[in-house]
């Protein structure tokens, strides 16, 4: 399956790239019965049995490509709203023969939300995501509590959403929501902890991304944490 975008690229995102548009519609009886419109992806994968992490905002693929290669036995999804970028990702993917990672053009949070069985992950990667600076665009951010709750649903018991932004308000907000869910004392849904890079990061940066690389050269500040469900 190709594409031709803006700028006549063409890109062929063949067993890599899912269009969440095509996926079979929400069952009637959704709002009564949610696991009736529960999709499980790990099945998208050569082996449903290994460790599966989730990837929200992928844009064009450098953590899912950096951080797939040397985790050969994880699976991960990535998730991209922009339809270029996320053509983009999938055919990078596809040429690097990578066969551990899938990348899904739609809308993370509804997927989640509407799509995702429970306690199927082992880590929920968020890098960067739009910050929605002006107020009446706030309900389009990610982090909300409809998405900490559903994150709660879909991790593993143990398992990691961990969050990157370099937006200041944002993480004012964030921090708002996670006094919520992850309060101090240890009573909330889940557990703060300190950030880690992942292997794929070099020396130096937070997680390596294509927006972590440009935002440094701006001299913006990174914040980060990892959520661990209890």
């Amino acid at each position: 399956m190709s594409f031709g975008l803006s700028r006549g690229r063409e890109f062929d995102v063949t067993d890599v790239g899912i269009e969440a548009a095509g996926l079979p519609a929400l069952p009637d009886d959704v709002s009564v019965n949610p696991s009736s419109a529960w999709l499980d992806p790990r099945a998208w994968f050569e082996d449903a049995s290994r460790p599966f992490e989730i990837e929200i905002g992928s844009g064009k693929g450098t953590f899912l490509v950096q951080q797939s290669e040397l985790e050969p036995g994880t699976n991960f999804l990535g998730f991209e709203w922009a339809k270029e970028f996320w053509a983009y990702a999938a055919d990078r993917v596809r040429r690097r023969s990578i066969k551990n990672v899938k990348v899904v053009h739609g809308d993370a949070t509804e997927f989640l939300h509407w799509r995702m069985p429970s306690g199927i992950a082992r880590v929920i990667h968020l890098y960067f995501s739009d910050p929605w600076p002006k107020a009446r665009h706030h309900k389009r951010r990610v982090v909300q509590d409809r998405f900490l709750e559903d994150a709660h649903r879909v991790l593993l018991d143990g398992g990691e959403l961990r969050i990157v932004t370099d937006h200041d308000d944002y993480w004012t907000w964030m921090e708002e929501h996670f006094s919520r869910w992850a309060p101090a004392g240890g009573t909330g849904k889940f557990v703060r902890l300190a950030f880690e890079r992942p292997a794929s990061a070099s020396e130096g940066e937070v997680v390596g991304t294509n927006f972590e690389r440009k935002y440094a050269r701006e001299g913006r500040p990174f914040h980060a944490t990892v959520l661990k469900k209890r």
